[in-house]
């Protein structure tokens, strides 16, 4: 629980502050954490022998594809460079021809499914440091990021601390047998009290905005949990790594996000001016 506690703390304070510093710190810590988590993917989905991503390629293409779209967003280039990422995308077809693998259209699924899960939802959330007054902008604040953040972890700790002392239901055993009931509403009646409290100070959104984000954030993090439980299950692996002692690797400290972030990103688009 120490080195837990230990890891988490540097964690979140790496974090916040980076989101604080701008978009250019924002930026590199992204990029290397989808570079990371891409990898991680790769490493664990190579363990099954029906399985062999294009691993170097993979990172290539997520690496570009998260440039690409940052620099647009970030208005440093033209929306017509996307086509890069769109291009770089099929090239797994391509080499898959060469190597003779038994399974090559089951290489090419994980090769890409690795940069739509990991690289996009980072690259949505970088876009969304850009919201500003109900539109994007050109101009980068760190508070949207902070505050998507603060109801994501407390949706963690309280769904932790009602499903340890009041959890009798399970939520769902065949994933996760220790999620329950009571501790997701814990979970969630933290996370809207935290949005409400993010609406007093960031006032980018209305209160009644950030309160729909929790419920999102709540209702699709912790699905994405159960998303990436599952992955563990189908690799029969306990952590997905151990870059972050007592915490695991990037794809478990990060799960809720994939799966939220692009709901949370498609509202943000939806009221926008």
């Amino acid at each position: 629980m120490l080195t837990r506690a230990i890891t988490g703390l540097f964690f979140v304070l790496a974090l916040l502050t980076s989101f604080y510093f701008g978009s250019l710190s924002t930026f590199f810590l992204f990029l290397v954490i989808t570079t990371l988590g891409v990898e991680e993917f790769y490493n664990i989905t190579s363990k099954s022998k029906e399985v062999a991503p294009l691993k170097f390629f993979g990172i290539l293409i997520s690496i570009i594809t998260f440039v690409v779209i940052s620099l647009i967003v970030a208005g440093k280039s033209e929306q017509k460079y996307f086509a890069l990422p769109l291009l770089v995308l099929f090239l797994p077809f391509v080499i898959e021809l060469y190597r003779k693998s038994k399974t090559p259209f089951v290489n090419i699924a994980y090769t890409i499914f690795g940069v739509f899960y990991i690289t996009l939802p980072f690259a949505m959330l970088y876009h969304i440091g850009f919201y500003n007054n109900h539109q994007f902008s050109n101009d980068f604040t760190y508070t949207l990021i902070w505050g998507f953040f603060f109801i994501l972890w407390s949706n963690d700790t309280g769904a932790y601390l009602s499903g340890k002392y009041f959890g009798k239901h399970k939520l769902f055993e065949r994933i996760s047998p220790k999620k329950t009931w009571e501790g997701s509403f814990g979970g969630a009646l933290l996370s809207i009290v935290v949005a409400y409290v993010c609406s007093m100070f960031f006032e980018e959104i209305t209160s009644k905005d950030w309160i729909i984000i929790a419920i999102i954030t709540v209702v699709f993090g912790s699905l994405g949990d159960l998303v990436e439980s599952m992955l563990k299950r189908s690799l029969t692996i306990k952590d997905s790594g151990n870059i972050l002692p007592g915490h695991g690797g990037i794809l478990d400290r990060f799960d809720g996000l994939f799966l939220s972030i692009p709901f949370v990103y498609a509202y943000l688009v939806l009221i926008s001016k």
